[in-house]
Order: C-alpha cells, then sequence, then structure tokens
C-alpha cells in the first residue's frame, strides 16, 4: 500500500516539466491531485492591478492632505488640509526637532506624488515599487512607533509595503509606460 493513498496534494504549475511529472507519479501512487495553474494573463493582469491600487491610493493620500475629499472632520477625511497632515507626521515622528517636520511633511508628500504617478503610468515600475516597499514600511514602522501596532494593521501598511515589493519582483509590466520602451527598444 503507498504512503500518498488517500493522500491530497495541491501542485501548482502542474502543466509541463518537473510538476506534471510529480502530479501524475502522486496519482499513480492514489494521492487526490490538485494542481493549480497561474496564467499569463492572471500575473499581468494582477501586476495591473497591483500597480494601479498603490498608485492611486498614494494620489488619494495626497488629495487629502489638500482637502480634495473634503474639509477636516467629514467623514473618510483624515487631514483635510496640509495644517492637519503636518500634525500628524508630528505625532508619528515624535524622535525628530520639531523645526523638521514641515519638510518631512512636504518630502514625504512630494515623494508619494512622485511615486503614485510613476505606478500608475507604470514608468520605472521596478524602481518605483521597490521605493514604495520601503517608504510603506517606514511609515509602518513610524505608525507602530507612535501608536502602536494596531494602527498599521488596520490601515493595511504593512500589507502594501508587501505589496509593493511583491510588484518589483515582477518580471515585466503589461499595460505601462515600461512595456512600451521595451517594445520600441525591439523595434529597428
Amino acid at each position: 500500500m503507498s504512503k500518498l493513498k488517500g493522500k491530497i496534494a495541491v501542485i501548482t504549475g502542474g502543466s509541463s516539466g518537473i510538476e506534471l511529472a510529480t502530479a501524475k507519479r502522486f496519482v499513480q501512487e492514489g494521492a487526490y491531485v490538485f494542481k493549480r495553474v497561474v496564467s499569463k494573463q492572471m500575473k499581468d493582469s494582477s501586476s495591473v492591478f497591483l500597480r494601479l491600487a498603490l498608485g492611486i491610493a498614494f494620489l488619494a493620500a495626497v488629495a487629502d492632505r489638500f482637502g480634495l475629499w473634503g474639509s477636516f472632520g467629514q467623514p473618510n477625511v483624515a487631514w483635510g488640509d496640509f495644517s492637519h497632515f503636518v500634525a500628524y507626521t508630528r505625532k508619528l515622528n515624535w524622535f525628530m526637532p520639531s523645526a523638521a517636520i514641515p519638510a518631512l511633511a512636504w518630502t514625504a508628500t512630494c515623494v508619494e506624488i512622485l511615486l503614485g504617478v510613476a505606478l500608475v503610468l507604470g514608468a520605472f515600475t521596478r524602481v518605483a515599487a521597490f521605493l514604495s516597499g520601503w517608504l510603506l514600511l517606514l511609515f509602518a514602522l513610524s505608525m507602530t512607533s507612535a501608536l502602536g501596532l494596531k494602527a498599521p494593521l488596520n490601515f493595511s501598511v504593512f500589507t502594501g509595503s508587501a505589496a509593493a515589493f511583491l510588484l518589483a519582483t515582477c518580471r515585466k509590466y503589461s499595460w505601462s509606460v515600461d512595456s512600451l520602451w521595451q517594445q520600441a527598444e525591439r523595434s529597428p
């Protein structure tokens, strides 16, 4: 009697190569095999979704700082104006000198605009995603230090950071300026 009889195996890939051979062997040994094949279209659409979600999130946060979502105190408005954002920056960066806080708030805002636009357009995507991962990780750690662990978890800042780092590992970026540049380089 086989050690695999009645066991359940999930094999990612499984459409060719060693994954297919493994799946066939497990079935011969009596295992129930579930193959999970990730299609090229799914990978492409996932990277587009990650890119747009991260980029739009950065730009939406910046829009809030300039009152584009409404005034401070209205539903779903975190800051409503730049002065409230500066106060929040001061709270998160309690360890920084007070004189540095406005510059830090402006720096964060400018970086978020640049990264947001780069991600939405898909320009320099790998670099923008990598820098976004680090920026969001810094935000998460700063929030944890000032507000406790629950705050960055509530706002999925660690998740956003991980998503950005994952996006940086993609091999290509469909529906992007990067892909247009690559096509232009290949054309004579």
